[in-house]
């Protein structure tokens, strides 16, 4: 049964910067689109970017130039680098796998990822 974990949300000010880590553990996930997807209270959870195992990165116009996806497949980790924070980044972001192709599927959809970790909160003050 995969796993995901993700660590390193907290609170910050506006401006600042936040990493984020999801650790997958039960099998690799070297080959899986890895998504991050993040939700507000109150709304719906919404696409933040996504990269397939060759590394190309896809992001929501919201956080494009700001923020960063990266992973390290022999530590079976993915990473969120947020910078240039905002209040309205405030949500809980949550990791997730998905597919082992591109093809067919809708990568900015969170109905189309299987595994999904518990999420972490990030807080941005203003």
């Amino acid at each position: 049964q995969v796993q995901l974990v993700e660590s390193g949300g907290g609170l910050a000010q506006a401006g600042g910067s936040l990493r984020l880590s999801c650790a997958a553990s039960g099998r690799t996930l070297s080959s899986n689109v890895m998504g991050w997807f993040r939700q507000a209270p109150g709304k719906e959870r919404e696409f933040v970017g996504s990269i397939n195992w060759i590394l190309n990165t896809d992001y929501a116009d919201s956080v494009k130039g700001r923020f960063t996806i990266s992973r390290d497949n022999a530590k079976n980790k993915v990473y969120l680098q947020m910078n240039s924070l905002k209040p309205e980044d405030t949500a809980v972001y949550y990791c997730a796998a998905g597919r082992t192709t591109t093809r067919g599927w809708d990568t900015k959809a969170p109905s189309e990822y299987e595994y999904w970790g518990q999420g972490t909160q990030v807080t941005v003050s203003s």
